[in-house]
């Protein structure tokens, strides 16, 4: 039956785009509820080449919001998240990679991807991580602001290689984490990577 993701996808892109899409290397910083939803929606887009970062194991809190099921708990996030990706695209190529970012692991890690998703909690490492690709040239679609329920409206701002994703207000740590706006705010980092890879096609 061959590869049936790819198979529809035809549908909605071009053959040239598919391309862009299969070839380009996007590495997620995090593999909670941004960086495990916003994976899953790029791999449905035809994103075929993925660098998974994160040292968290699946906990019961996690299965609210994170592309995770029962069966997963326990595990390593990045290991389990890879499994879900193989099974939605067995071609995909799926790096997994169980670490915590850090100032001396940084150098070594940021230039195997010119694209990141900054999908992380604690706010050190999330500027950290922005800074340097930033300023190594790196695009970058990053989070924040996106707790609780109701609220002021998600937004999406490109700034050059970076795109900011939230609303700009919410505090995560008083709100919690919810499935309706994490999964919303990872939507608008994944439509944001698509942006930097066929941006040049509309």
């Amino acid at each position: 039956m061959g590869n049936s993701l790819r198979q529809g996808l035809s549908r909605y892109f071009l053959p040239e785009q598919l391309n862009k899409l299969r070839a380009a290397r996007v590495g997620l910083a995090g593999a909670g509820g941004l960086g495990s939803n916003a994976a899953l929606m790029l791999a449905r887009c035809g994103v075929e080449d993925l660098l998974l970062l994160d040292d968290d194991v699946v906990e019961p809190s996690n299965l609210n919001r994170q592309q995770y099921w029962p069966r997963h708990l326990g595990r390593p996030k990045v290991e389990a998240l890879a499994e879900v990706l193989r099974e939605l695209n067995p071609d995909i190529r799926v790096e997994a990679r169980r670490l915590r970012l850090s100032p001396a692991n940084l150098p070594d890690i940021l230039p195997a991807c010119p694209i990141w998703v900054e999908a992380l909690d604690d706010a050190e490492a999330k500027t950290m991580l922005v800074e340097h690709a930033l300023l190594n040239g790196r695009m970058v679609a990053s989070a924040s602001g996106m707790g609780g329920y109701g609220g002021p409206a998600m937004q999406k701002r490109r700034l050059g290689r970076l795109t900011l994703v939230g609303d700009f207000s919410t505090d995560i740590l008083t709100a919690p984490p919810l499935a309706p706006r994490v999964t919303e705010a990872a939507a608008l980092l994944a439509d944001a990577v698509l942006e930097f890879v066929l941006g040049m096609d509309e």
